[in-house]
């Protein structure tokens, strides 16, 4: 599995295999009773797979695969790699804040400066904001990066059940 792009902080995939995505669908579902090793969900035409709690850490990833029927003999597979959504809920909220925070100490030195008032902690606020928010994007970064160990582990259960089901990608 190549991560080619750097900067993505939840990798996606996409590949096309020759089954039916029921057959894939039921080959998953077959694992989630046969093995222990990881938790599959199942909904509709979707496929979660994630560590058993007791192995999970903050930055555990999860592997989300979308299923989708491209003809009578042919599925498509997209797979999005991710944190816990509650994790990443967490941490789209404070980049929020900080965007909101940016905006308002931004509003509040530009109307200090007109007026002719100080503006140096409005201005220190904004920029403080800056670091701050670079601060999250290498902290997403770290996470990822002890994240991705697991995440080979997540593909290979994907690869190896696959394979299980005697399907091969295009």
């Amino acid at each position: 599995m190549s991560l080619s792009n750097e900067i993505v902080l939840r990798p996606r995939f996409k590949f096309d295999v020759e089954a039916t995505n029921e057959k894939l669908l039921s080959g998953f579902e077959e694992q989630k009773i046969k093995q222990s090793d990881f938790v599959v969900t199942r909904l509709d035409d979707h496929v979660f797979i994630r560590f058993p709690k007791h192995e999970q850490h903050y930055w555990s990833p999860q592997l989300h695969l979308e299923i989708n029927e491209k003809d009578k003999t042919h599925a498509t597979i997209y797979g999005l790699f991710g944190p816990n959504p509650t994790i990443w809920t967490m941490f789209m909220f404070l980049h929020f804040v900080v965007a909101g925070l940016f905006i308002a100490t931004g509003i509040w030195a530009y109307t200090n400066m007109t007026l002719g008032n100080s503006y140096a902690i409005p201005l220190f606020l904004t920029l403080f904001m800056v670091v701050v928010w670079f601060a999250l994007y290498f902290i997403g970064r770290m996470g990822k990066a002890k994240g991705k160990p697991d995440m080979y582990k997540l593909h290979a259960f994907m690869r190896d059940t696959l394979h299980s089901e005697g399907i091969h990608s295009i």
